[in-house]
């Protein structure tokens, strides 16, 4: 069965914990349910990781990157610090979407630039958890 990685960086295992105002009220087992349902129903296995730690995410882009139908990605606050996880990015042939929950570029200046941006084939943000299933059926649309 092909896979789609639903790939979540630092801080994302807070979600419904953390800044809810900002972030929901959702955890992230309960949106990685909604993601494998979402696959299921396309016929395609959805896999939903979550690291804070950038080698565990280097490690899981390579690992799915060259077999799978696409990447949804959200690296979290690595997205403005992290070469290693753009080379990664950059380096495997399965489309990646870069994700936020937030608008970063409507936030502090230090989140509006992001190294894993131009690597990506799509980026969506400031649509709340939904930019995950927008991501999603991006990749879906493609196949």
């Amino acid at each position: 069965m092909k896979k789609i990685l639903v790939l979540n960086g630092p801080n994302l295992n807070l979600l419904g914990k953390r800044e809810p105002e900002l972030y929901g009220h959702v955890t992230l087992s309960e949106l990685s349910e909604q993601w494998v349902e979402l696959g299921a129903e396309k016929g395609v296995e959805v896999v939903c990781l979550q690291s804070n730690i950038e080698g565990e995410l280097v490690d899981a882009i390579q690992e799915y990157g060259f077999d799978a139908l696409g990447i949804v990605f959200n690296p979290g606050g690595y997205t403005h610090t992290s070469v290693a996880i753009r080379d990664a990015v950059a380096a495997v042939p399965a489309p990646v979407y870069e994700v936020h929950i937030s608008h970063p570029e409507a936030r502090e200046e230090f989140r509006k630039q992001s190294l894993i941006r131009p690597v990506c084939v799509a980026s969506v943000s400031g649509l709340g958890t939904d930019g995950y299933a927008v991501a999603l059926m991006g990749i879906l649309k493609a196949v």
